[in-house]
C-alpha cells in the first residue's frame, strides 16, 4: 500500500487538530474537519478518522517525524 510522506501526514494531523479545536458551529470549519478527516483516511488506508490518526501517529513516531518542523 502507498503511504503518504511523513511531512504530509504531520501536516494533516496538525490541520485536523486545529480544525476540531475551532468553532464547530461554523459550516466552513465543519467542512474543513470533514475534508481533512477524509484525506487522513485515504492517506492511511483506513475508514475511520480515529484509525487514521492512530496510523498516522504510529508512522510519524516510527520515522521520527512526530515533532513539529522547526
Amino acid at each position: 500500500m502507498l503511504m503518504a510522506h511523513p511531512a504530509v501526514l504531520r501536516n494533516l494531523v496538525e490541520r485536523y487538530a486545529a480544525a476540531t479545536a475551532a468553532d464547530q458551529g461554523d459550516p466552513a470549519v465543519r467542512r474543513q474537519v470533514e475534508d481533512t478527516a477524509y484525506t487522513l483516511c485515504v492517506s492511511t488506508g483506513t475508514r475511520r478518522v480515529e484509525d487514521a490518526l492512530a496510523a498516522a501517529r504510529e508512522l510519524l513516531d516510527r520515522t521520527g517525524a512526530l515533532a513539529p518542523a522547526a
